[in-house]
């Protein structure tokens, strides 16, 4: 498995592989979330054009997975996490994670932050299992709070989610 920075070409893919991963909330009752649209062409560009767009490959070098990562009050927020149904349970998550906390040392960021549904096995229990602590309200940045303002205003119920934040290895 390889992770690499995402290329122009790849941006319609990731955009598919966004919804094929959402079909798993559909087995859970979550069938506003499985049917979303996946994120505007315009937001993997800008994030691509940024820098902080990668994908894992497989050994055809064709997009598995991504994460795009946005700058959210002096913290890499991992805006997006997905990998394809076919390659899930591979640890393809967790090694894109582990990527961005590179990245983020290397920036000089003390912290990597994301929202997420509390109860869903595979987001806000997952992500504590790799050392994600959640963050009360009152300890939300504002640009944190923004977005969380932004979730409700889209509809996602905020008793669902959840932000959390850990710090970046060796900060």
């Amino acid at each position: 498995m390889t992770i690499r920075a995402a290329r122009q070409d790849e941006l319609e893919l990731l955009r598919t592989l966004e919804s094929a991963a959402g079909v798993l909330f559909r087995s859970i009752g979550m069938t506003d979330i499985a049917e979303h649209p996946p994120p505007p062409l315009q937001l993997f560009e800008q994030a691509r054009q940024a820098g902080r767009l990668w994908v894992t490959v497989d050994a055809d070098d064709h997009p598995t997975g991504f994460v795009l990562v946005t700058l959210v009050d002096g913290a890499a927020h991992i805006e997006q996490i997905s990998v394809h149904p076919d390659h899930q349970g591979q640890g393809l998550g967790r090694r894109m994670i582990g990527h961005v906390d590179a990245w983020a040392a290397e920036q000089g960021l003390p912290a990597l932050t994301l929202s997420t549904f509390r109860s869903v096995p595979w987001n806000g229990p997952y992500y504590a299992r790799l050392g994600f602590q959640e963050l009360s309200p009152q300890k939300l940045t504002s640009g944190l709070t923004d977005l969380l303002a932004a979730e409700t205003a889209f509809g996602l119920d905020p008793a669902e989610r959840i932000f959390m934040r850990r710090s970046v290895a060796g900060q």
